[in-house]
């Protein structure tokens, strides 16, 4: 007999939702499992480890799934139980640990390390008459390396790296290669920037009002350097230290980010937002 199964509720709430679906787990050697869905319902298989990865196909009600190996992915409170773990298909996709009846012993998926990308493919800086295509794959392999070093989403680093930079057009990027806006304090440039040098720029206080300053801000050899500081000061910086608790989590982690106080423009987070939704800087993260 059937069981009667209540729909889910997603955590995070910023993450897209499934239809409620529990995936009952028969018997199955080490290296794999046979699991089968015993419900009133369907559950959308994703190409990545998280709710906002593009869904791949939809497990039909009663089919059985092999599922390989299981990694870390986002948080999701199910119908069985709250888990991060999401368990690899044999078709290479993705299902949420969150709604599997049973608990397989499933060997951790390996993930091939990405060949190195060769120097060439990161740019030392923009030259301010390049298009939005090659400016994302110029960008790409810099964020993937600060995401290994430092957890901070690729989508994050790539959608932040847009919005300061103007696609790479501004003079700052595109004179002094600092795409994220790192400003020098007390005129010292840190650990990965070359100097320091004046701009104009806008500031917002809380209440929304804005006005032209004039800031010192960060030059840099290469992008590399740019992204890499960008990076660490996330990671290293306590005011951020909230955003790391939501790594599979793009979304939150830029609205913990900016309250954390890197931008003063209010619309900050959502501005970011809306460039990872539209140009789908999701698919860019990696899963570690």
């Amino acid at each position: 007999m059937l069981h009667t199964l209540k729909k889910f509720v997603i955590a995070p709430a910023l993450a897209l939702a499934a239809t409620a679906t529990t995936l009952v787990v028969a018997a199955a050697p080490a290296d794999a499992a046979v699991v089968s869905v015993r419900v009133k319902g369907a559950l959308p298989a994703r190409a990545g480890a998280a709710n906002w990865w593009t869904q791949t196909r939809t497990v039909k009600n009663k089919a059985k799934v092999t599922v390989t190996c299981r990694t870390t992915g986002q948080y999701l409170r199910g119908n069985v139980r709250r888990t991060a773990q999401w368990d690899r298909t044999a078709l290479g996709d993705y299902i949420s640990h969150a709604y599997v009846s049973g608990n397989p012993k499933l060997p951790t998926c390996v993930i091939p390390a990405p060949a190195p990308a060769p120097v060439a493919a990161v740019p030392l800086g923009p030259t301010g008459t390049m298009t939005n295509e090659q400016f994302l794959a110029a960008s790409i392999p810099a964020a993937q390396q600060s995401q290994r070093e430092t957890r901070v989403p690729t989508s994050v680093t790539l959608a932040q790296a847009i919005l300061e930079s103007g696609w790479g057009r501004s003079s700052l990027s595109a004179n002094d290669r600092n795409f994220f806006g790192m400003k020098c304090f007390n005129n010292a440039p840190g650990s990965y920037a070359a100097g320091c040098k004046s701009y104009s720029t806008q500031e917002c206080t809380a209440a929304g009002v804005c006005s032209t300053t004039v800031a010192t801000f960060r030059t840099y050899n290469s992008a590399v350097d740019s992204f890499r500081d960008h990076g660490m000061a996330l990671k290293n910086l306590s005011r951020y230290a909230a955003a790391f608790l939501y790594t599979n989590n793009p979304n939150q982690f830029v609205a913990e980010v900016h309250k954390g106080g890197y931008a003063t423009d209010p619309q900050y987070t959502t501005k970011l937002q809306a460039l990872m939704a539209k140009y789908n800087l999701y698919q860019y993260d990696l899963t570690i």
